[in-house]
């Protein structure tokens, strides 16, 4: 195979991803599109070998991008420039961001992302919904979850249904919002035209808010767009998530679930969520368990996503009823 400076980008991320193994990248096609993943396919699919200095210099590369991402998202285009000339070298650190190019610019808002959240609720909740869903979608869900908590409950949820349904937004609705932010704040930011909000930004958001926060939200929500709360329901705690709940919960849950049912949803498991649930049941159910899902062959992965989502029903009720706990980002999970 050529070596690394004479790769296209497509062929750098196939060796990427085979550097990585199967798991991690089975993780990274689930955030590409269709496109991107059938090309990606076909060059892994047509790559024989690699050398190891190829993939070295691969690997440093991608290395070197994600640093540069990072401090850019830390500090901004200069912030990064001179943290790398710290890190590579004057002429490293120019082909590196280089290479970035259009990635490297600031994402619109970066100085709010900066603000403390109580500062920002000070500066946005007099304003439009709409506005505040906007600013919301470009912070992190840390952030936007203590904006959101704290913005008057009649508020809350219309923000939160404003930023699932948002897509696209125009550079210029962006810079207008921005303008009277920089107005306010003397800050002046690039931005470029980016999806933000959707249905994932603001499960984000509801998984990190205090409990009641988002009882409240969710409450509304059915009432107002039931379908909308239902997606939402079904994205805010996935199956992998049994992982974040203790060992006494877990056991609570495997009370309710049918051994079948949940032979079929550990298939599609990764082997930490199938050691963690095999560690809450007894040596010969564990068995019996283990030998249902060697004996009962291929499954559709439709199959498996129903039997999972069964379980994450289930988890979601136990937690309504208080008998269980997930952890969130509230006070409210705190047991003395």
């Amino acid at each position: 195979m050529a070596k690394a400076n004479e790769l296209s980008g497509v062929q750098k991320a196939a060796v990427l991803l085979i550097a990585l193994g199967p798991e991690k990248s089975a993780r990274i096609f689930k955030h590409l599109k269709e496109d991107e993943i059938e090309q990606l396919t076909l060059e892994i699919a047509n790559t024989r070998s690699v050398s190891p200095a190829t993939k070295e210099q691969i690997l440093n590369e991608f290395y070197e991008i994600c640093l540069a991402q990072q401090y850019i998202t830390e500090g901004g285009i200069a912030y990064a420039k001179e943290l790398l000339e710290k890190a590579l070298g004057e002429e490293k650190a120019k082909n590196v961001i280089g290479k970035l190019t259009a990635s490297l610019q600031v994402r619109p808002f970066e100085f709010v992302r900066k603000a403390d959240a109580s500062q920002m609720l000070n500066f946005i909740q007099d304003e439009h919904p709409q506005t505040i869903a906007l600013i919301l979608s470009y912070l992190s869900s840390a952030q936007a979850s203590a904006i959101i908590s704290s913005l008057p409950p009649d508020k809350q949820a219309d923000v939160a249904r404003r930023i699932a349904q948002m897509d696209r937004t125009s550079p210029d609705v962006i810079k207008e919002v921005e303008r009277v932010l920089e107005r306010k704040l003397s800050s002046l930011v690039n931005q470029d035209y980016t999806i933000v909000g959707g249905v994932d930004a603001i499960v984000a958001i509801l998984n990190t808010v205090d409990r009641g926060t988002e009882k409240h939200i969710m409450e509304t929500l059915e009432i107002e767009d039931p379908e909308l709360a239902d997606e939402i329901r079904r994205k805010m705690f996935v199956f992998e998530d049994i992982l974040s709940l203790d060992d006494k919960s877990i056991q609570r849950v495997l009370r309710e679930i049918d051994n079948n049912e949940l032979a079929v949803a550990l298939k599609g498991s990764s082997e930490e969520v199938q050691q963690v649930i095999f560690n809450n049941l007894s040596k010969r159910l564990g068995t019996m368990i283990r030998e249902d899902m060697e004996f009962m062959g291929p499954v559709r992965l439709k199959d498996v996503e129903e039997a999972q989502q069964k379980i994450v029903n289930v988890i979601r009720k136990l937690e309504d009823s208080a008998e269980i706990i997930i952890s969130r980002g509230g006070g409210d999970e705190i047991v003395v």
